[in-house]
């Protein structure tokens, strides 16, 4: 135990002051989204709209956030990842405040697109910090950590939110209002004049040899980004239909389903960084991709086993583990592609795969759901993944960046001592 206690503690080791602020203002705003997984149900139930309403209108704010992405990352090229993050921040909190306020479909489309711009250009900006605050040599485990931060608000917000909801859904969007202003303070009082640890900036000229490639050329890139599309497309029924199918298909009420939701965001907590640190240590980022993908596909197709509580928890947590053990190594994959200056274009592209999941799996799932059934939703889900596995496994490979870090940075244990 107390071995296992070590290398718990170690996992955690080495990792730089700012990972970690960016972290706690992660775990701030995120405590409070408790919004976007019961919007598909606010507006169903709440609003009366129809599931295939309900689909179109989370498609619109998958388009926003697809906008968002590519306009954050090129954003953040230009003015700096600093006021791109309080940007986002600042301005979300106004819209969720008056959305309680809008009431007819093309209203609630309109809003959710802009919802969708302005919290996504938050995304290639904190992507690109992390990367510029991090220690090289702990890249992967500071977006782990920041995930982690993510999906513990993740785990507190439904659990709360399904409570909340229970009495006005109203609540969600003051209460995630507020998160974001929060967020914005203890982010400024931090960061404001704080110097990058690693790189120049974005206006000095590469050193002599680098090689400076655009994301939108680079094929290798762009299609691995292409899978990434299809992974995002597949995980975030957990927004959208996979809720429903809670309520709706397996019968759990409105508490048990922010409970259950809340549940993936515990798993994540527990084990999100010391399963990356073992991972990063004994496999290739292509190895960690492609069975992390495989464990996401495996946790949907047990939704077409059995419904009981038991299996649904089952899922969740096969979930939780697929997702630890594929996104923080996108962004690492992302992040070593590209260059000092044009970071934040590439995180923005790769940004635009999840902005592509948010727009096509809430109407692809609901009209799916609609015409054959959450089992025939299941299915496709879980083969979708198993050739997505495929694609990471044959695009990842020929990315000499990726082998060369793991050459470079191959460490069998962690000895640093953590920041604080």
């Amino acid at each position: 135990m107390k071995s296992l206690l070590e290398r718990y503690v170690n996992s955690y080791a080495g990792l730089s002051k700012e990972s970690w602020m960016l972290s706690i203002v992660m775990l701030i705003n995120r405590s409070g989204a408790m919004v976007i997984p019961f919007l598909g149900i606010y507006l169903h139930k709440e609003l009366d709209f129809s599931i295939a309403d309900s689909g179109i209108c989370l498609s619109f704010y998958g388009i926003g956030s697809l906008a968002g992405s590519w306009f954050g990352g090129w954003l953040c090229d230009k003015i700096g990842n600093f006021k791109v993050q309080v940007i986002s921040l600042l301005l979300c909190a106004p819209l969720h405040f008056i959305t309680p306020e809008f009431k007819s479909f093309y209203a609630i489309c309109v809003l959710l697109f802009v919802l969708g711009i302005i919290s996504e250009i938050f995304r290639p900006a904190n992507s690109v910090a992390i990367s510029r605050y991090a220690k090289k040599e702990n890249i992967t485990r500071a977006f782990s950590l920041n995930r982690m931060a993510v999906n513990l608000g993740f785990s507190i917000g439904p659990a709360v939110g399904g409570i909340l909801s229970a009495y006005s859904f109203h609540l969600l969007f003051y209460i995630n209002g507020i998160a974001c202003i929060s967020a914005a303070i203890v982010f400024v009082l931090f960061f404001r004049n704080r110097k990058e640890r690693n790189e120049v900036g974005h206006t000095e000229e590469p050193a002599v040899g680098t090689i400076v490639r655009s994301p939108y050329t680079d094929s290798k890139f762009l299609l691995f980004t292409l899978f990434c599309a299809l992974y995002a497309i597949s995980f975030f029924q957990l927004l959208n239909t996979l809720p429903l199918f809670l309520g709706n298909g397996a019968g759990l009420s409105q508490k048990e389903v922010g409970l259950a939701l809340g549940f993936s965001g515990l798993v994540i907590v527990l084990l999100e960084m010391p399963l990356v640190a073992i991972t990063e240590r004994n496999l290739t980022i292509v190895q960690i991709m492609v069975w992390g993908t495989f464990v996401t596909g495996l946790s949907f197709f047990l939704y077409t086993v059995s419904h009981s509580v038991f299996v649904i928890y089952i899922a969740i947590s096969l979930m939780s583990i697929g997702e630890i053990l594929v996104l923080p190594f996108m962004s690492t994959v992302t992040a070593l592609r590209s260059g000092p200056a044009n970071k934040g274009a590439y995180m923005g592209v790769n940004g635009v795969s999840m902005g592509i999941g948010l727009i096509v799996s809430p109407f692809l799932g609901t009209t799916v759901v609609a015409e054959f059934g959450y089992t025939t939703l299941w299915m496709g889900t879980f083969i979708i993944l198993l050739v997505t596995a495929l694609g990471y496994k044959y695009t990842i490979a020929p990315m000499e960046e990726i082998s060369a870090y793991k050459n470079e940075h191959r460490q069998p244990q962690y000895s640093e001592t953590t920041e604080l």
